[in-house]
């Protein structure tokens, strides 16, 4: 039996080869992740007399090239949870207590021998899933960003309009993923935008406003904005400066959140060509993230 086991890192790995009895077959050395390099590795595992098994650590992104190479040449390989490395000390210490990339490829192997036949073959994953899988953690990355940027427009709207993102519950256009208090601002960046005029004049520019841009029109929500405007105080005044300064955080948001919006088409999209998709969505509490067409 030969067991390889191989420390993934970013753009190249530590192999090592040892049979039962501590018998070394090479020492640990460099691989890099280069169409060559994999190859050649898949053939030096592959004449290697009697069965061989690779294991290497599941670290995602840097070690799905290895896998997959390796996988497709013919070659067993098991793609392990970090955690039951980490914590395997067979022949010493536990994985990296003493971090050198050698050690960690010849503990590799040595859990490869000690866990033979309980070793669950790697299959490479299917290309949608995979996709999604990528866009779905680029959602995560993009909503933190802007739940950053929102709270910062919202402080900066503290000195010019404080309260006015309050005074809206419409729900995120499907279309675009434009929030109308967002858009409002853009326009009415500052409460004497809106309290300069008379509330019949801001009534009737802020209907033209909701026409021009998709949004539903309401007398009441008009007279609820021009009252706060009227009330609020404000520590930044009513300048070049301060329009700047709202406009182009609700700028920044409005562009990240039409970069949301067409991941979220994408992944419907993709999603949509799973078996699995229409069931999943017969759950109870799953909703649809878009349209599956525009």
């Amino acid at each position: 039996m030969n067991a390889v086991g191989i420390d993934v890192s970013k753009g190249k790995s530590k192999v090592a080869v040892v049979r039962a009895y501590g018998e070394i077959v090479c020492k640990p050395y460099d691989v890099g992740h280069t169409v060559y390099e994999l190859n050649e590795l898949a053939d030096f595992i592959r004449s290697l007399d009697g069965e061989t098994r690779v294991v290497l650590e599941h670290t995602g992104r840097y070690s799905e090239p290895v896998a997959n190479a390796l996988s497709k040449a013919g070659i067993f390989v098991s793609a392990v949870n970090a955690k039951l490395l980490r914590d395997y000390a067979g022949g010493g210490n536990t994985i990296r207590r003493d971090k050198t990339d050698k050690l960690d490829a010849a503990k590799i192997a040595r859990f490869c021998l000690d866990k033979w036949a309980n070793l669950s073959r790697y299959e490479p994953e299917d290309e949608n899933r995979k996709t999604l899988k990528i866009l779905n953690r680029q959602l995560s990355e993009y909503m933190k960003i802007k739940t950053m940027l929102v709270n910062n427009l919202i402080a900066l709207l503290d000195q010019t309009f404080p309260g006015i993102n309050a005074l809206f519950t419409s729900p995120a256009r499907e279309n675009d993923g434009h929030e109308k208090w967002i858009d409002f601002v853009r326009k009415f960046y500052h409460s004497g935008c809106v309290s300069s005029a008379s509330l019949r004049a801001f009534s009737e520019r802020y209907e033209k406003w909701c026409h021009k841009n998709g949004y539903k029109y309401s007398v009441d929500k008009a007279v609820e904005i021009y009252a706060l405007a009227e009330q609020s105080v404000t520590t930044l005044p009513q300048t070049s400066f301060s329009e700047s300064l709202i406009t182009g955080a609700a700028s920044q948001i409005n562009s990240l959140c039409e970069t949301i919006s067409n991941v979220k088409f994408d992944m419907t999209l993709i999603a949509s060509d799973l078996i699995e998709y229409e069931t999943v969505l017969a759950m109870h509490g799953v909703v649809r993230l878009a349209k599956a067409s525009r």
